[in-house]
Formats: structure tokens, sequence, C-alpha cells
């Protein structure tokens, strides 16, 4: 049994938190100053909590930490292509982050035909905002997603806990599209 491998977008505005999150969820080294990612890093990683289905077969992921500034729009089809999932990170705490989402849906979720299930919205809490978890005014379609808050201070385990869940998701998702691959090649 090949691998199965999974490519997952972080996607969101500028300062959203997306690099820390990305390397806390991947265990990368920490960063500990503000670096705006340039256009995109990419994680390779495995999660021994994930195994696609009952078959054991272990999961390759790849996660592309994408800059946020829009002025990296032009590599934005090269992100996308191929991509099993997105993850849209936001600042609970910026309220222009609530707007700039849309557009990180649309152009990412919508227009690539992904399935609200591969897409996961994590409001991100940074250090010291405080830890309100009131539910961000989220318009439709934002308000039908998975929305999870990370804040690694106070309750790091909640936020590795669900992206393991999607993680899952995102696999099976994957595994299934395999398995129709093949058996339409059987038939």
């Amino acid at each position: 049994m090949a691998m199965l491998k999974a490519k997952i977008l972080f996607v969101g505005p500028c300062e959203s938190g997306k690099t820390v999150l990305a390397n806390f969820l991947t265990e990368s080294s920490d960063i500990t100053e503000y670096n705006p990612t340039q256009g995109v890093r990419i994680l390779e990683f495995e999660n021994p909590h994930v195994t696609s289905n009952n078959k054991g077969t272990g999961c390759e992921f790849e996660l592309w930490d994408c800059g946020g500034d829009p002025k990296f729009e032009s590599c934005w089809p090269a992100l996308m292509k191929d991509s099993h999932g997105v993850v849209i990170v936001f600042n609970a705490d910026i309220p222009s982050h609530l707007k700039e989402i849309e557009m990180w849906y649309s152009c990412f979720v919508q227009q690539q035909f992904l399935q609200d299930t591969q897409c996961l919205l994590i409001a991100h809490h940074k250090p010291g905002s405080g830890s309100d978890k009131g539910n961000p005014a989220l318009v439709p379609p934002l308000n039908k997603l998975k929305l999870v808050h990370s804040n690694l201070e106070d309750d790091p385990e909640e936020i590795r806990v669900e992206f393991i869940k999607y993680l899952r998701s995102i696999i099976n998702s994957v595994s299934e599209s395999r398995d129709r691959e093949e058996m339409s090649i059987i038939t």
C-alpha cells in the first residue's frame, strides 16, 4: 500500500498566527519573533495518531503555510493546486479579519470546489489577548464551517486534538477518493 499523502493549506490574513500554529501543530521549531512568511513555507510531517482507515497505512502531510499578504496573490493558483484541505486562521481580536476570511474562503474553498468538511476555521488567540472564547459573528456560509479556538498559552491541547480530528477527516476523504479511483480502474 502506498502512503497516503495530503496537502493542507494554512491561509488567512497577515499576522493571524498561521506560522506559529503551523510550527506548533507539526512540532517544528519555535519561532519567537514575528517574521512575515514570504510566499509559502512547506512543512512535511506525519502524525502518529493519524493512519488511514483500518489498514493502518501511514500518512504523510504537507502543510503549506501561505503568506497572508495579497501581494502573493499571483502565486495562489500554484498553492491551491491539488490541495486536500484548507485551514483558515484568523486573529479573533482583529475585527477586520472577519471580513477578510470571507475572501479566503471564497478563493481557496469555494472556487476550488472543496467541501466545507475539508475546511477548518481557527480563531487564534495571541498570548495576553485574554481568552474570550465568545464565538465571532460569522456570516453565512462561514457560520457552517467547523470553528475551533486556539490558545497556545492557556490550552494548547485543545487545538492539537481538534487538528488531529481534522487530519483524520482529510485522510478519510483522500483514502475514499483513492479507493474510488482504484475501483474505476478495475471496472
